[in-house]
């Protein structure tokens, strides 16, 4: 069974904070990327896309702790949930999204994220408003709607 995985939605007015990466792995096979997008060949070409901070939901840790804690491991902020927005995929693992409130903090790179950065493997804290997911590349892609639409009604 699938590790599912746990989001932390920030928003400040109309941007939302993501984590703008770039991955090349090896080859296709050891890349995530790659898988979700079925590409086979013996090579991962590199991917630039963005993601909403979160991670792996831990043995015996609830999908809110978890956002909190990879909320806090990425990016050193802290915060509360307000709720549960939706729920989806993100590369074939069930993905629980939640909107934070009562930030606190100034969002710096941190934890694995910043000890692993490199010219293969990087990552970059940034907001990010509606009309730039699709150049972002905001993955998975059926977080775009839904994220535009909270962004327009303001929370």
């Amino acid at each position: 069974m699938p590790i599912p995985r746990a989001v932390a939605v920030v928003v400040d007015g109309p941007r939302a904070l993501v984590i703008k990466r770039y991955l090349r792995r090896e080859s296709s096979g050891s890349c995530a990327m790659c898988e979700d997008a079925g590409r086979t060949g013996p090579r991962c070409p590199g991917h630039h896309y963005a993601v909403l901070p979160g991670g792996h939901v831990e043995e015996g840790e609830s999908p809110e702790t978890a956002a909190l804690r990879e909320l806090t491991e990425e990016t050193t902020l802290q915060a509360r949930i307000d709720r549960l927005l939706w729920t989806g995929r993100h590369n074939g693992r069930p993905a629980s999204y939640f909107l934070m409130t009562d930030v606190t903090g100034t969002p710096v790179l941190s934890g694995d994220e910043a000890d692993e950065h490199g010219p293969d493997n990087s990552f970059e804290l940034r907001w990010a408003t509606a009309d730039e997911f699709d150049r972002l590349n905001l993955h998975p892609a059926d977080v775009r709607e839904p994220l535009a639409r909270l962004l327009a009604r303001g929370r």
